[in-house]
């Protein structure tokens, strides 16, 4: 999802959350929801732990000066590796686009560049 600027991590949660589409599965209906979510401690606020439950999600958010957030280290680096890949790509890097369509036109060139540059990485080896 794409936000404006200097908008706290937190208020995108939502809207983010929603938008995402159901998942088709081999066996049974749909799955419309994630059955849990993994967050930093950016994220650790009572009213979206509260809205996630409504919504039969379960929250798995580091707290504040309670818990370290390395626990989360082993599903972040994930995300982290796929942000420093995506910042090598220049015009990424600032968004220089005013329209959110082009900006995600250009990050969905990236990411076909990137998985197209490690497959090919895969059939040198």
């Amino acid at each position: 999802g794409i936000s404006s600027a200097n908008l706290h991590d937190s208020q995108a949660l939502e809207p983010l959350v929603r938008g995402i589409p159901p998942v088709r599965s081999r066996r049974g209906p749909r799955r419309r929801r994630p059955a849990k979510l993994h967050a930093d401690k950016g994220y650790d606020y009572d009213h979206l732990r509260k809205w996630l439950r409504t919504r039969h999600i379960t929250p798995r958010i580091a707290r504040k000066g309670v818990e370290s957030s390395t626990r989360l280290g082993r599903h972040r680096w994930t995300i982290e590796r796929t942000m420093s890949w995506l910042g090598g790509c220049r015009r990424l890097d600032r968004r220089y686009e005013r329209k959110a369509e082009h900006f995600l036109a250009f990050t969905a060139l990236a990411c076909t560049l990137i998985c197209h540059r490690r497959l090919t990485k895969r059939d040198e080896l």
